[in-house]
């Protein structure tokens, strides 16, 4: 790895994908890091070594990642697997970890495609042995082809939730039931935004089918639930839940969750980019102008860092993400950068309409975001509870930094990664104030963890 190149690229999904082969086609000298062991980010995982028939189990869109890891192989971009991010600062010095070593290398042009997360949401229960995301359900499914074999049940919100249970189906899987919190009201939410949805018919076509599939499959799905609680001693036993009325129960030995996902922000935080907050998406995210620059000069974001709009979307936003850069570099020229640009624009521009849609069917309701229960651990790292947040904000603690402080929630392993967003839902709501009003953890690198005896390898900042 050199010490200098005239682009980063931050991850290894749909978006860094298509940046780094956009610029390093055009001669710039381009690096990709990314976390995973092969290209393909999240949704297109182990694309490169997954045997073919599970491969089709999991679907054309995660197929459709073939071409695009073999273009970017093809191209003269380099390709540093397994290697954390876990500093960037306005001087474009960006902070690693790679084999096991800590350095710092700089940059002309800085792409983040770290993509998204899912939402952490804590509910009764949710820390128990036996309760995963179901992101993790995927990353198991694709990577080793490992899926549950005693039965599970699916919960919350998201059409991730749909297209993993139709996978299940197609892997032999045994769902118990598919618990969907949506509310009701939501139907006619989004109702005005169906005409512009239309326009991106086969995302509605598609989710129509996976129902329907479920559906003759003799797959029981709830719609409507709320009160979700997982229950067991030392692990899951049963989940509750609240349907038409009723308080019901299911024995399982697996639960997993899905509400949504969230773009990952904590290098742009560290970075110091200005951001805010998204009422239709429910999150906070960078913001941008319209080819993914950040207020910092020279620092980008693409794909659903930037807010979530799929893979698709993420592609074409890396495109125009990566001309941007090679107009910045003066390799080509502006007149020529929005020229190259008008097909990934357009494609981009079809590939949002569904998301109004979407952003109102699947909006969380407050009563799931913002009122768990005293006695729910809302922080894992340093067990802290939603009673403890609230008994901070009675004390004065107006927002969700001074609440880090006084309880230290957010101060353990993961940065806040699984409570940022809890506790800020929990502190509006406990001050009767906006999400936007109370604020997120402020972010600080290292966003990942750092031993003492890496930190204490680093040269010191500036120096070769």
């Amino acid at each position: 790895m050199n010490n200098h190149y005239q682009l980063l690229v931050i991850g290894g999904g749909p978006a860094g994908l298509a940046a780094a082969t956009t610029a390093a086609e055009r001669g710039v000298t381009c690096a990709l890091l990314d976390e995973q062991p092969t290209p393909g980010g999240q949704i297109y995982r182990a694309i490169e070594a997954i045997p073919e028939q599970r491969a089709k189990l999991l679907g054309p869109e995660y197929l459709r990642g073939r071409k695009l890891v073999n273009e970017f192989r093809q191209s003269a971009a380099e390709y540093f697997p397994e290697t954390q991010v876990w500093s960037i600062d306005k001087e474009h010095q960006a902070g690693l970890l790679h084999n096991h070593q800590a350095h710092f290398i700089t940059a002309d042009q800085i792409i983040i495609a770290s993509g998204a997360m899912e939402r952490p949401v804590p509910f009764p229960g949710w820390t128990l042995p036996g309760v995963m995301q179901a992101g993790a359900g995927q990353i198991l499914f694709k990577s080793a082809g490992i899926v549950p074999d005693n039965g599970v049940v699916l919960a919350g919100s998201g059409p991730l939730l749909l297209l993993l249970a139709w996978q299940y189906l197609h892997a032999g899987v045994e769902i118990r039931v598919l618990l969907d919190v949506t509310p009701f009201a939501n139907h006619l939410q989004a109702l005005p935004e169906l005409p512009r949805a239309l326009l991106a018919y086969r995302y509605l076509s598609k989710g129509i089918a996976y129902q329907l599939e479920l559906k003759r499959a003799g797959i029981p799905i709830m719609f409507g639930v709320s009160d979700l609680t997982a229950e067991g001693n030392e692990r899951l036993q049963r989940v509750r839940f609240s349907h038409a009325g009723k308080r019901k129960s299911i024995v399982s030995e697996l639960l997993l969750t899905h509400f949504g996902v969230i773009p990952h922000i904590w290098l742009t935080q560290a970075a110091g980019c200005k951001h805010r907050w998204d009422n239709s998406q429910q999150c906070w995210r960078p913001e941008l102008d319209d080819w993914g620059n950040t207020d910092i000069e020279g620092i980008l974001v693409a794909g659903d860092g930037a807010g979530i709009y799929g893979a698709r979307a993420a592609e074409h936003a890396g495109r125009l993400a990566g001309l941007q850069v090679l107009s910045a570099l003066n390799v080509i020229s502006r007149q020529e950068r929005d020229q190259l640009s008008r097909k990934d624009r357009k494609r981009l521009h079809e590939e949002r309409h569904i998301r109004p849609f979407l952003e109102a069917y699947f909006h969380l309701p407050d009563n799931l975001l913002a009122t768990p229960g005293n006695d729910t651990i809302v922080c894992r790292c340093e067990e802290v509870t939603a009673g403890q947040i609230r008994e901070a904000v009675a004390a004065g603690h107006e927002n969700s930094n001074q609440v880090k402080f006084f309880t230290r929630c957010g101060m353990g392993p993961c940065q806040g990664r699984q409570c940022a967003n809890a506790v800020a839902h929990i502190v509006a709501d406990a001050r009767g104030k906006s999400v936007a009003e109370t604020g997120l953890f402020r972010g600080r690198p290292p966003v990942s963890p750092l031993t003492l005896g890496q930190l204490a390898q680093l040269p010191k900042k500036g120096t070769a």
